[in-house]
């Protein structure tokens, strides 16, 4: 068995080891939140943390992701150093050490290109569950025009088949494990609908929305419509505790909006309440769609956690990639008005680490920025901080925890693939 050796007052990331190590108070990646993820991914246990910590600066944002991180589920023992050995179930395989590097091995399947067969007739057969009357017809119809991305769809099926594989299914692909990427896709497409109602957004991957289009009565209805089509097809899988798990979706969705709609005073807070907003709003979904799909084909709790924290961890690193494309990426490649978060009133997490830099914004994230010049100054300051850059390694670590949990299945080529989607999520540009 390998312990990790406690840190002292020496930053432990890659670059800083590289360089014969650093003091923790120099390294710019322990000034933060993003810090927090680079000991917790590392494995170091709460103790590590602490101390290591003390020997430099505690931020706001350092502690209150600190306090989210250490409130996740029971993956881990904080209170333990890491052990590596074999897990005490046989059948689950022990991950390696995951530090500073994401995984790039070349041979590593491309993710989209393995679930495509899969996904060929996927918006076709979510068209036949629309079955409606002309006009709701062609609203429902409107975001199912093969041209999204299927990013949800495409992890629930890959991760379908790697629990297949690893409950030695041979990877088949269960009719009811399909059903839930169709779900997945469906309950999105309905959340997109309805959230740009409340946005009042003009366009939605690069054409009109369809409140624009229709008006926002026949668009919450059309919304409406695609999630109680959703919630049929789930009854029609016939195994409750999939009902349950996918319920909660509906649930963190709605609580998330809610939770958009307001903000903190308190810096801890403020921090906490993004991070659990975004798990609610963006990586629940795919969270418990993995963990249905795990629940079809093995009874292993242990399972259906890894598959739960696979889609949680990537989740939220996706979410932290788009909210750093609203500060880079222009408009003709999101399909969406660039700094459109800062223009609804939302300080997200590039704005969030800027203001550790420059307490000016702290007075525009109360106001929501809606003061004249307030969205033009929030820009400036984010792009001469580093609050893009902190962003971006925060999202890498919740990759690297994607990427341990996933390892602790049976080696197959999905699985492989979902190690290489956690590279791709970082790299999108749009």
């Amino acid at each position: 068995m390998l312990l990790f050796r406690n840190v002292t007052s020496v930053c432990m990331c890659r670059s800083c080891l590289g360089s014969m190590a650093v003091p923790w108070s120099r390294c710019w990646r322990s000034s933060a939140g993003a810090a927090v993820l680079l000991d917790w991914c590392c494995g170091l246990s709460r103790r590590a943390f602490t101390h290591a910590a003390s020997a430099g600066r505690r931020t706001a944002s350092s502690t209150a992701a600190t306090q989210v991180l250490f409130q996740q589920g029971p993956v881990r023992n904080f209170n333990k150093p890491m052990i590596f050995a074999r897990h005490r179930y046989r059948y689950l395989y022990s991950s390696p050490r995951v530090c500073c590097s994401i995984h790039s091995d070349a041979k590593l399947k491309d993710p989209f290109s393995l679930a495509q067969k899969d996904l060929q007739d996927l918006y076709e057969d979510i068209k036949k569950l629309l079955v409606s009357k002309a006009e709701l017809k062609a609203l429902c119809d409107y975001y199912f025009d093969g041209k999204g991305k299927a990013f949800r769809p495409m992890i629930v099926i890959l991760m379908a088949r790697a629990c297949n594989v690893h409950s030695n299914k041979e990877g088949i692909l269960l009719p009811a494990q399909r059903s839930i990427a169709m779900i997945s896709e469906m309950i999105h497409t309905a959340s997109l609908v309805h959230d740009d109602v409340i946005d009042d957004s003009d366009t939605r991957r690069g054409k009109n929305t369809i409140n624009k289009v229709w008006g926002e009565k026949k668009a919450i209805l059309a919304g409406d419509f695609i999630l109680s089509a959703a919630s049929m097809a789930l009854a029609r899988i016939g195994n409750n505790t999939v009902v349950s798990v996918l319920s909660q979706v509906i649930e963190d969705l709605v609580r998330g909006e809610f939770m958009q709609l307001g903000s903190k005073e308190n810096e801890n807070e403020r921090f906490k309440h993004y991070l659990e907003k975004t798990f609610k709003k963006t990586a629940s979904l795919i969270a418990n769609s993995c963990k249905a799909v795990s629940i079809l084909v093995n009874s292993d709790p242990e399972v259906h956690e890894i598959a739960y924290q696979y889609g949680r961890n990537v989740g939220i690193a996706f979410q932290l990639v788009d909210d750093i494309l609203d500060f880079t990426s222009c408009a003709n490649r999101l399909g969406k008005p660039s700094a459109a978060d800062l223009k609804l009133g939302l300080a997200t997490g590039p704005v969030l680490f800027a203001c550790q830099q420059f307490p000016e914004l702290h007075v525009m994230i109360m106001r929501r920025f809606s003061s004249d010049g307030d969205v033009d100054r929030a820009w400036q300051y984010v792009l001469k901080s580093d609050g893009v850059e902190q962003t971006n390694y925060l999202a890498q670590h919740y990759c690297q925890e994607a990427i341990r949990q996933i390892s602790r299945l049976r080696p197959s080529t999905e699985r492989d693939a979902l190690i290489r989607l956690t590279e791709l999520v970082l790299r999108r540009d749009k």
